[in-house]
C-alpha cells in the first residue's frame, strides 16, 4: 500500500504563530485537502478533560433506557436535532442503514441573527445536565477552531482570508454524537451491513474528535482502503462535499467508512463524536472562478447550501 498524505498539523501554528508559521500551515493543509482530504489537527481548543467527559456523557447517553431515548426522537427533524434510533440512516447507494444510533446538537443563536427562526431549537435531555452543557461546550470550541481551519483553507485558495467568516457565523453545524452498537449475533447481519457505509459527508469540514475504537477509514487515489489513526488528543478534519463542490473538486471531499471490528470486538461498543461545520444555508456554492480553467471544466451546477443540504438529506433516507 502506498503511503498516504494524513499530516499532523499544530493549529496553534496557525492562531498563534508568525507569518510564516501561518503560511506553512496553509500550505500544508492545501496540500493535504487536495490530495486526500484528511489531516490530524493537534494544539486545538479542546482539552483532555473536556473530550474525556464529552465521551463519559456520550456513553451516559446511549446507556439510557430505549423508552427513554425514544422520547427524544423527533421524526419530523430529519434527524437534524435529537435522538435517531437504529436502522434509519443508509449511506447513499446502499440498500442496508448503518449499524449505529446517534444524537445530533445544533446550533445555538444568541446575538438575535434571524437565522434563528431558520433552525429547530435543540432537544435537550432531562436525565443527564452535564450531557447539554458539556456537547454545547464541545459545539462552541469545535466551531471555532473550524473558522480558523477555514480561513487557512482560505488563503490556500488566494480568497480573502475572512472569506469564510461571514457564512459560517450562525451557521447550520451540526454536532453528532454516535454510538455503533455491539454486534452481538455478526452471523444474523446482512452480508454488507457495515457500522457506517463508504460516503462523503455533506459539509463544508468535518472535524472528528478521536473514537473510542478504530474503524475509521479512507480510499486513497489508488482505491485502497486506509486506516486513520488518530493519536488520542487529536482532531481529524476531513473535507465535505460542500466545499469539494465550491473549489470544482480542487479540495477532495474523500470517501471514508467506518468498517465492522474483528468478530473477537464485535460484542464492544464504539463512539465517535464528529463536528459537521456547515455555513449559513444562503451561502452560494457556485464553483469558485479561480478553480476553473481549461484543464479543469466547471463540474457542478450552481446551487446553494440550503438546497444542496436537503437533496442530500433525502438521498440517505433522513428526510421523506
Amino acid at each position: 500500500m502506498g503511503s498516504v498524505n494524513i499530516p499532523r498539523l499544530d493549529l496553534n501554528a496557525y492562531v498563534n504563530g508568525t507569518p510564516a508559521q501561518r503560511k506553512q500551515f496553509s500550505n500544508d493543509i492545501g496540500k493535504a485537502f487536495n490530495d486526500t482530504g484528511f489531516v490530524t489537527i493537534t494544539n486545538h481548543s479542546l482539552s483532555k478533560e473536556l473530550i474525556d467527559k464529552l465521551y463519559t456523557q456520550v456513553k451516559a447517553l446511549f446507556g439510557l433506557p430505549q423508552d427513554v431515548k425514544l422520547k427524544y426522537e423527533i421524526p419530523e427533524l430529519a434527524g437534524q436535532r435529537g435522538y435517531t434510533s437504529k436502522g434509519k440512516e443508509t449511506a447513499k447507494g446502499f440498500k442496508v442503514p448503518d449499524l449505529k444510533e446517534f444524537w445530533q446538537i445544533g446550533q445555538y443563536v444568541t446575538d438575535g441573527d434571524p437565522v434563528k427562526d431558520e433552525y429547530p431549537q435543540n432537544v435537550v435531555v432531562d436525565e443527564l445536565s452535564d450531557f447539554n452543557s458539556t456537547t454545547r461546550e464541545v459545539y462552541q470550541k469545535l466551531e471555532a477552531d473550524g473558522k480558523y481551519l477555514l480561513r487557512a483553507i482560505a488563503v490556500y485558495l488566494d480568497l480573502p482570508e475572512d472569506y469564510f467568516d461571514d457564512k459560517v457565523h450562525n451557521g447550520n453545524s451540526i454536532l453528532r454524537t454516535l454510538h455503533y452498537f455491539p454486534i452481538t449475533d455478526p452471523d444474523a447481519l446482512p452480508p454488507d451491513a457495515v457500522r457506517a457505509g463508504a460516503h462523503e459527508d455533506i459539509n463544508l469540514i468535518t472535524l472528528l474528535i478521536g473514537a473510542s475504537a478504530d474503524g475509521l477509514e479512507v480510499l486513497t487515489r489508488e482505491d485502497e482502503w486506509y486506516p486513520v489513526k488518530a493519536h488520542g488528543e487529536d482532531i481529524v478534519v476531513n473535507v465535505g462535499d460542500m466545499l469539494q463542490r465550491l473549489t470544482n473538486n480542487k479540495l477532495k471531499s474523500t470517501t471514508h467508512r467506518v468498517v465492522n471490528p474483528p468478530r473477537e470486538q464485535m460484542n464492544k461498543s464504539r463512539y465517535s463524536v464528529p463536528f459537521f461545520l456547515h455555513p449559513k444555508s444562503d451561502m452560494d456554492l457556485t464553483c469558485l472562478e479561480s478553480c476553473i480553467d481549461a484543464q479543469h471544466p466547471k463540474m457542478y451546477s450552481d446551487m446553494t447550501a440550503g438546497e444542496y443540504l436537503d437533496e442530500r438529506l433525502r438521498e440517505i433516507g433522513l428526510k421523506k
